[in-house]
């Protein structure tokens, strides 16, 4: 019977995950065709368009993937400068490296990774699932975890969608847009660390 409680209680007890375990993901409907949102993420003139104000973009692999957040700011200081790209598989995944900002010294010196996979919906839908993993622990590592589960959720994603229903962004004036979801955590090891995604696009 003890040998029977103690694995009922080993059972019943909350798997924490570890670090290495989180994710955050989230699925949306972009309303536009693969092609076009592929050029999105994987073009100087895409990445502009919803992601960051400025960048530059080598599509090869390891290749130089830069997004810049703040023109105005010193090389290397501009946001996600001269990150690299993992792997390029057209229309179908695009790989690359990112880091944090500079208020997060010691995340930003290290890499996560950004996995983009693109799936046709029709012939002028893409369902897009966006992955970032790669997180370390301490406290700046859950910095960043809580920090990009805001900027995806609430910035790029909803600028992505918005850049297919009505444009490229204005970055002198950028739209107000709703989050794709409540939050994009995960855990690899167990279920969504806090509420589910919701798909955001043209699926709802």
């Amino acid at each position: 019977m003890k040998t029977l409680a103690t694995a009922l209680l080993i059972t019943t007890i909350p798997v924490v995950a570890a670090a290495s375990d989180r994710v955050l993901r989230a699925d949306v409907v972009v309303p536009a065709p693969v092609a076009e949102v592929w050029k999105a993420w994987t073009t100087t003139e895409g990445i502009t368009s919803f992601f960051a104000p400025g960048g530059a973009v080598d599509l090869r692999v390891d290749g130089t993937y830069d997004v810049w957040f703040a023109l105005d700011a010193p090389p290397g200081l501009r946001g996600a400068d001269a990150m690299r790209i993992l792997d390029v598989d057209p229309e179908k995944r695009f790989v690359f490296t990112w880091n944090a900002p500079p208020t997060m010294p010691t995340v930003r010196a290290k890499r996560t990774v950004v996995v983009v996979d693109f799936t046709p919906v029709g012939d002028d839908r893409t369902n897009l699932r966006f992955t970032h993993l790669g997180w370390g622990d301490g406290t700046e590592w859950d910095q960043a975890y809580e920090y990009f589960d805001r900027a995806w959720r609430v910035h790029v994603l909803p600028h992505l969608i918005y850049r297919f229903e009505k444009g490229p962004i204005d970055w002198k004036n950028p739209p107000e847009v709703e989050p794709v979801a409540p939050t994009i955590k995960m855990a690899l090891a167990g279920s969504r660390e806090d509420a589910g995604s919701e798909v955001r696009g043209d699926a709802e």
